[in-house]
C-alpha cells in the first residue's frame, strides 16, 4: 500500500481519486479553491473531488497557487508520499512541488499524448471529429502535459459522445489503467518512454464564447461543436430579437428543397432544420435562456414567426 497525495478538481478526477482510496492511503487532497456559483454567484462551491474527500475524511489543502505555497508544501513534504497522483488538477506543477514525492508525480490525462495536451483534451478530440482517444499515464514534468508515458488506454469516440459521456467513460478507464499501472511503477518495472514532439497538438482552456455557432460552417462540423460543447459551455445561437439559444441535440440531416444564407430556421415536415455552409442541421433539442430544455419542434411551435429567419 502507497501513501498518495492525491491533486485533482472536476468530476473527470472522482472515480480516479476512489480508486486511490481503495487501494492506498490516500493521506492529502488538492484541489482548487472553492468558486462562486449558483444563484447571484453567493454560494461558494466544492469541488467535487473535495466532497469525496471530506465524505472520507482525508485533509484537503486549497492553495490558490501550490507550487508557491509554503504552508501547503511543508505538509506535503512532512508526509512523505510514495507518489502524488495528478487529475485534471488545474494548475501547472513547478519543481517545489514535482520533487517531493519519491517516485514523482503520475499524471492521469484524457487523451493519447502527445495529441491534445493542455485543460480541454474531451471537447478537442470530438470537435476534430476524431475517430479514437484514450488515458494517458505520464510521469508530470514543469512542461505541459509533455512528461514522458507510463501507458495508455484506448477507446471508441462514438458518433453520439458529448464531452460530458466522453469524459466520465475516460475517467472509468484512467481508473482502471491507474490500478494495473501504479503497482508497477512503484516497483521500478516500468521504463517511461518519450513523447513524440512531432506529433503533439494543443487543447487550450474552452471560453465561454466559443460556445457561439458559426452557421456558415458545414454542418458536420457543427453537429461535433455541438457535442463538444455540451455542457459547457453549451453551443449556442442567437435569433434576430437576441434570444440566445443553447443547442442540446443536433444531427445532420439530408432534405430535399431547402435552401439560402446559412443560418436559416427552416421546418420541413415534423423536423426543425438550420442551413448551414454545407448541409443541414436537424435540431433536436434546445434551451432558450431562462427556460427548461424542449423538444425543437415545441420551442418552434412557440415562435412560429421565427421559420425563415436567420439566427446569428
Amino acid at each position: 500500500m502507497a501513501r498518495i497525495a492525491f491533486l485533482g478538481t472536476p468530476e473527470y478526477a472522482v472515480q480516479i481519486l476512489q480508486a486511490c482510496m481503495e487501494r492506498h492511503e490516500v493521506v492529502y487532497v488538492v484541489t482548487q479553491p472553492d468558486r462562486h456559483g449558483g444563484r447571484g454567484r453567493r454560494a461558494l462551491l466544492e469541488s467535487p473531488v473535495k466532497q469525496i474527500a471530506r465524505e472520507a475524511s482525508i485533509p484537503v489543502l486549497q492553495p490558490p497557487a501550490l507550487s508557491k505555497d509554503p504552508e501547503a508544501l511543508g505538509l506535503l513534504r512532512a508526509a512523505t508520499c510514495d507518489v502524488f497522483v495528478l487529475a485534471a488538477y488545474g494548475q501547472i506543477l513547478r519543481r517545489a512541488v514535482l520533487s517531493l514525492p519519491a517516485r514523482g508525480v503520475i499524471g492521469v490525462h484524457a487523451s493519447l499524448l502527445p495529441r491534445w495536451r493542455g485543460a480541454s483534451p474531451v471537447a478537442a478530440a470530438i470537435r476534430a471529429g476524431d475517430r479514437e482517444t484514450g488515458v494517458t499515464l505520464m510521469l508530470t514534468g514543469p512542461g505541459l502535459d509533455t512528461g514522458p508515458i507510463l501507458a495508455a488506454s484506448r477507446t471508441t469516440v462514438r458518433e453520439d459522445d458529448t464531452t460530458e459521456s466522453l469524459t466520465q467513460r475516460l475517467s472509468e478507464l484512467g481508473a482502471r489503467l491507474l490500478v494495473d499501472t501504479l503497482p508497477r511503477w512503484l516497483n521500478c518495472a516500468i521504463d517511461p518512454q518519450p513523447q513524440d514532439e512531432v506529433l503533439a497538438t494543443y487543447a487550450p482552456e474552452i471560453r465561454k464564447e466559443e460556445g457561439h455557432i458559426s452557421w456558415s460552417a458545414p454542418a458536420a462540423e457543427i453537429e461535433r461543436h455541438v457535442r463538444a460543447m455540451t455542457p459547457w459551455p453549451g453551443a449556442y445561437t442567437v435569433t434576430p430579437d437576441g434570444l440566445r439559444i443553447i443547442i442540446q441535440r443536433a444531427r445532420t440531416a439530408v432534405v430535399s428543397g431547402l435552401d439560402g444564407t446559412p443560418g436559416t430556421l427552416a421546418r420541413s415536415g415534423d423536423g426543425i432544420f438550420v442551413l448551414t455552409g454545407a448541409g443541414l442541421l436537424r435540431l433536436i433539442s434546445v434551451q432558450p435562456a431562462g427556460r427548461r430544455v424542449m423538444s425543437a419542434e415545441a420551442f418552434v411551435s412557440g415562435q412560429r414567426a421565427l421559420v425563415g429567419q436567420v439566427l446569428r
